[in-house]
C-alpha cells in the first residue's frame, strides 16, 4: 500500500450578530474573500491553529473552549488528501484588522444571505453544507468517485439557520478605523 499524503488545514466561522468575518484577499492571492485560518503545524492542534492563525491573519484572540466543530471537509486528488475543520466561534478580543498585508487586503463582516460574489467556491460550498447541517462534506478530482455529503444529527444551533440572530460576543468588532460600530 503507497504511503498517504495528508494535509491538515483549520478555519474559521466567526459570527457577530447574524454576520460572518470574512478576509479579502490581494489580488495575486486570488482577490476573493475567504475564512481566517490555515495549515495546522506539526506541533499543534487544529484549535491552536485557529488561534495562531486568528491573531497573525486578524488581530483577534480566541480561547480554545470558545471553539466549536461543525464541518469536516474532504478533498482527494490524485496524490493528495486535504482535510479542513471548521470551526465556529462567538466569542473573541482585540482590534480586528487584516495583518498579514501581502495576503490580504481587509477584514470584513457579511450577512449570510448576502455573502460577496467573490467569495472563494471552497467557502461558499461549506457555508452552504453547514447551514444543511451537513457535518462532512467530500470532494474528488478523480473519475467515477462522487462527492458526498453527511447529515448531522438534527439539533436546535442557531448558526444553521440564515435568519437567527446569534449571540453577541463579549467585545464589538472594530470597523477599519479602530472605532466600535
Amino acid at each position: 500500500m503507497a504511503k498517504q499524503n495528508v494535509s491538515l488545514k483549520a478555519r474559521l466561522i466567526l459570527y457577530y450578530k447574524g454576520q460572518i468575518l470574512l478576509l479579502k484577499q490581494t489580488k495575486p492571492n486570488g482577490g476573493n474573500y475567504t475564512l481566517v485560518g490555515g495549515n495546522v503545524e506539526s506541533d499543534e492542534s487544529a484549535k491552536q491553529s485557529l488561534i495562531r492563525e486568528s491573531f497573525e491573519e486578524a488581530g483577534i484572540t480566541i480561547r480554545e473552549e470558545d471553539l466549536h466543530l461543525v464541518h469536516v471537509r474532504h478533498k482527494l486528488d490524485e496524490d493528495k488528501h486535504r482535510i479542513v475543520l471548521y470551526f465556529k466561534a462567538y466569542k473573541w478580543e482585540g482590534k480586528l484588522k487584516a495583518r498579514e498585508t501581502h495576503k490580504f487586503k481587509e477584514a470584513e463582516w457579511f450577512f449570510l444571505e448576502e455573502l460577496p460574489k467573490n467569495l472563494t467556491n471552497t467557502v461558499r460550498h461549506v457555508l452552504d453544507e453547514y447551514r444543511k447541517g451537513h457535518l462532512y462534506s467530500e470532494f474528488t478530482d478523480l473519475k467515477g468517485r462522487p462527492s458526498v455529503a453527511v447529515t448531522a444529527p438534527k439539533k436546535t444551533e442557531p448558526g444553521l439557520s440564515t435568519k437567527t440572530e446569534r449571540p453577541v460576543p463579549d467585545k464589538k468588532p472594530k470597523t477599519k478605523d479602530g472605532k466600535g460600530k
